[in-house]
């Protein structure tokens, strides 16, 4: 599919802290190949066609050590045009003591380090935008959340429950609410007054590349697995990841836009249609269903949290939309077939 967006190709200087991972090597080849100069900052740095440079932005931002660098990745901030700031610890855990707390401080501790890294510089960048999730809107299955429609989540009621009744959010859901709102409110507190700022509120994007929850998602239907999770009534949010690049790459040139922005595809559709979707992508006719008891004891043993995927969120792109831009894949069923292709190809 094709769509009236065109990528920009003004060469541009972008600099990815934390963007080793997933999104990150996604935007890395987005941008190298539309002609951009482009820079990862990582603990690993590893062999690319785009430079990559040693950060430790977790250690350097920690209460010990107050503002403090080490190494010369600072200097690549100097006169960046943009910084897409990735860095945090992967929620793919469960949500004991330590890992809540290495959640919390690698995404807090280090967009408040590079507040403090764009303050010192001569020239900071003109655009930083700052990875956020859609998971800070509430449990929702009746109601869209957009950005000035949408109710930040927190301690809210959900129906049904593990058993059908009523209950509040479980604490491990408010946990990661409350770890989003703190994140948005470090980013937009800190004082950039030459730089423009965007939280992206991004939903589960989804690559045909090993590691990340299209494939997890996919085994599950590979071995007759994938039916319906929980209920099945609780909406799953997602983008593809050439949109995902897409969306970024149309932001940066909207110079007119900051702010919060939702970047998920516009038609979110309940967990039941998702698997079905992607069942029939792969051209598996059934699968068995994981009642939320099972998702729960299946979550504990795989250490992992069933929010994952008992979560319901039904997110909109509501400013990306009235920006005019276009999604290539905005549909589950044509997005599901792309990926299994893609995926198919790789094997």
């Amino acid at each position: 599919m094709t769509s009236e967006f065109q990528p920009s190709h003004q060469p541009l200087r972008i600099v990815l802290p934390g963007g080793s991972g997933q999104v990150g090597q996604a935007l890395a080849r987005y941008f190298h190949a539309a002609g951009h100069q482009v820079t990862v900052l990582t603990r690993s740095p590893y062999t690319a066609p785009w430079q990559t440079v040693h950060w430790d932005a977790l250690a350097a931002g920690s209460p010990t050590n107050g503002s403090q660098t080490n190494g010369s990745w600072p200097e690549t901030l100097e006169g960046a045009d943009v910084v897409i700031n990735l860095a945090g610890r992967s929620v793919n855990c469960r949500y004991n003591l330590r890992n809540r707390t290495e959640i919390y401080n690698s995404r807090i501790l280090t967009t408040r380090l590079l507040g403090q890294v764009f303050s010192r510089l001569r020239h900071p960048p003109r655009l930083w935008m700052n990875a956020s999730t859609a998971t800070i809107y509430r449990h929702s299955i009746n109601e869209p959340m957009g950005e000035a429609s949408g109710e930040l989540g927190g301690y809210e009621l959900i129906s049904p429950g593990l058993l059908g009744h009523t209950r509040h959010a479980p604490d491990t859901w408010n946990f990661s609410i409350s770890v989003a709102k703190d994140w948005e409110a470090e980013f937009f507190t800190t004082f950039t007054p030459h730089t423009r700022k965007l939280a992206l509120r991004s939903a589960i994007t989804l690559s045909p590349t090993p590691g990340n929850a299209f494939e997890a998602f996919l085994n599950l239907v590979r071995f007759s697995l994938g039916g319906h999770q929980g209920n099945g009534r609780q909406y799953v949010s997602w983008i593809h990841e050439l949109d995902f690049c897409r969306a970024v790459d149309f932001l940066i040139q909207r110079e007119d836009l900051d702010g919060p922005i939702n970047i998920a595809s516009p038609n979110p559709l309940p967990n039941r249609d998702f698997m079905r979707g992607l069942r029939e992508a792969w051209d598996m006719p059934n699968g068995f269903p994981a009642p939320a008891l099972a998702i729960e004891l299946g979550a504990f043993f795989l250490r992992t949290e069933s929010e994952l995927v008992l979560k319901s969120r039904r997110v909109i792109p509501t400013r990306l939309l009235d920006a005019g831009f276009t999604f290539d894949f905005p549909h589950w069923p044509e997005a599901a077939e792309d990926l299994v292709r893609q995926w198919r190809a790789r094997l």
